[in-house]
């Protein structure tokens, strides 16, 4: 299809994953391999803040626990996008909250890929869910869960389970039931050592911070979304 005069090739459409068939825990949750370049650890990826309300408190929260990693930190900088559209910013991640509609999902997760490079990120935290909503698991718990998985994509990493268990990290499915209900708001251990394998090696590049490229100069898009009736969408776009 095209949009805005750039020509998209879809390659997987959707792959859905429901929660009732999916795949039982693993501790090998590295999502395809993708990661960003960097040319030695410890490196440091800005979050552009494009987040407003209950969100803001979250945001510093997911930052703080993924800068636990042995392999990355999290810095929070003023965001270069409209909420509504969060277009991604070269080298970065673009993290934004809005009403996006009943679209199924409460947050998504769009990497841009070169080969299997990460250049550049977006979140998209969905608020038609939560506030004033009657969705079933509207609470402060459950954004938290969201925007701290959503992030966790956006270096790498897939889902430890999606059975709608609780392993008590963000990369789980579980469905937090109130706000005094906090398992699976933060990364566990085996999130940190996951990115330490995913990052155990160094690239001769890096795409950590770069500037010059927008969506049409990365080979593909992939993006993730959690679905608010627990499900996964996986979507492969290859740019023309």
């Amino acid at each position: 299809m095209r949009r805005f005069g750039t020509s998209l090739v879809t390659v997987a459409a959707a792959l859905a994953l429901v929660a009732a068939v999916a795949a039982p825990a693993s501790a090998d949750h590295s999502w395809n391999g993708y990661h960003w370049a960097r040319t030695s650890n410890p490196f440091t990826l800005k979050l552009g803040d494009n987040v407003s309300g209950r969100w803001d408190a979250m945001l510093v929260t997911a930052s703080n626990d993924w800068t636990q990693s042995s392999v990355l930190n999290t810095t929070i900088v003023a965001g270069g996008a409209k909420p509504k559209v969060c277009r991604p910013t070269a080298g970065r991640v673009e993290v934004c909250s809005a009403s996006y509609g009943n679209t199924g999902w409460l947050g998504v997760a769009q990497i841009w890929l070169s080969g299997s490079h990460i250049t550049q990120g977006t979140v998209k935290n969905n608020d038609y869910y939560f506030g004033s909503s009657s969705y079933q698991y509207n609470n402060t718990a459950e954004m938290q869960h969201v925007i701290c998985q959503e992030i966790g994509h956006t270096f790498g990493l897939g889902h430890q389970d999606e059975s709608g268990i609780s392993l008590n990290t963000c990369m789980d499915y579980y469905h937090n039931t109130s706000a005094s209900d906090t398992v699976s708001t933060h990364p566990d251990q085996h999130d940190y050592d996951e990115l330490a394998t995913i990052y155990a090696h160094n690239d001769t590049t890096t795409t950590v911070g770069q500037s010059a490229s927008s969506p049409g100069n990365s080979s593909q898009t992939v993006s993730a979304s959690r679905g608010s009736n627990g499900s996964t969408v996986i979507t492969y776009i290859f740019w023309a």
